[in-house]
């Protein structure tokens, strides 16, 4: 019989398509001694919620879910038709997929018990971040935190399993609805990014092992702030503008931390006189993308303290956020120190 070897470069007719995630994440289990399987099939889960999340977002101005839903949130912000369906569907997917036994979610006063005692995650979450700019089609995103149960399994849920320090962490992301869908990710072994094939339905590894530039260029602040501001952020955002550097807000927490990753820049949500913790949320904000920037060399700090070694204690708690390339960082550091 004749054979012809494979040649894996003959792609003058097809282009190769790349890696899924389904497979990049089952290449990776090897990396989680402590379990089996289950936290790949809960990023499925995420994965699979987000797909459909970003179909609703993309007919959006089609069908009648934008625009205002007409209750709070515990935040005491307005939410929108989408928050609602993309908390539905991530809650949903979370539930199904049957490796989860609680969530806290931006969008719930108290912690989702899913009387799941088998579950050995708790998820934190944001279903969707910029809500301001979902009616002006700008970009949004989802972030998410994943961590272990601390008790045994087989109980019921206790108030330790939920209020983990980001540390704690196993496993962060976020998916970001944009010119494209991606989905970024890490474990804890480096920064992965997913682009989403609509055609395909599927996510394609598009950014392997990011790392974010030592420096950067951009500074990324709500300048409508000013006159609330403390002094040494006021003389660190007078510092960016004298070295040239470029302001740039989108006002999704998401969209601009990603950018920011990937091109070099620092984003500051500063507490103010009016509210001196800040706005960021720690639990499901604030904690994922610090893990994330630590994972592709950035840092992460609430000007006093490494994010991930915040104690919670609450499920919605906030607090300030400055988070970047690792250079513009140690600047603002050693700048609020001489000042105060």
């Amino acid at each position: 019989m004749k054979t012809k070897p494979y040649i894996q470069d003959d792609n003058v007719l097809a282009y190769a398509v790349g890696t899924t995630l389904d497979r990049f994440i089952k290449s990776k289990q090897a990396d989680f001694p402590f379990a089996t399987g289950e936290l790949s099939q809960l990023l499925r889960d995420i994965a699979l919620a987000a797909k459909i999340v970003s179909r609703e977002i993309s007919r959006a101005g089609l069908v009648n879910v934008a625009g205002a839903y007409g209750h709070t949130n515990v935040q005491g912000e307005e939410q929108q038709k989408l928050d609602v369906i993309a908390n539905i569907r991530f809650t949903r997917a979370l539930t199904k997929g049957g490796e989860v036994c609680a969530i806290v979610s931006e969008e719930e006063d108290e912690v989702i018990d899913l009387q799941n005692s088998r579950g050995k995650y708790v998820v934190a979450i944001d279903p969707l971040d910029g809500s301001s700019n979902i009616d002006v089609n700008v970009s949004i995103g989802t972030i998410f935190s994943i961590y272990r149960r601390v008790t045994p399994i087989g109980y019921p849920i206790q108030e330790e399993d939920v209020l983990q320090q980001g540390k704690q962490q196993v496993a962060a992301g976020y998916v970001l609805y944009g010119s494209s869908t991606m989905l970024v990710y890490t474990t804890g072994f480096g920064v992965y990014g997913f682009t989403y094939e609509r055609s395909l339905g599927e996510f394609f590894l598009s950014h392997p092992d990011i790392k974010a530039p030592v420096d950067g260029h951009i500074y990324t602040i709500n300048e409508g702030l000013q006159p609330y501001l403390e002094d040494d952020v006021l003389e660190y955002v007078a510092h960016c503008k004298q070295k040239g550097a470029s302001a740039r807000y989108i006002g999704s927490l998401v969209a601009d931390f990603h950018r920011n990753m990937l091109k070099g820049g620092i984003y500051l949500y500063p507490g103010t006189k009016k509210a001196p913790l800040g706005k960021i949320r720690l639990m499901y904000e604030a904690n994922a993308l610090a893990f994330i920037a630590e994972q592709a060399g950035a840092k992460a700090t609430n000007g006093k303290n490494r994010i991930l070694d915040i104690v919670p204690t609450s499920l919605h708690q906030r607090t300030p956020l400055f988070i970047g390339s690792e250079k513009m960082i140690e600047e603002l550091g050693s700048l609020m120190k001489q000042i105060k």
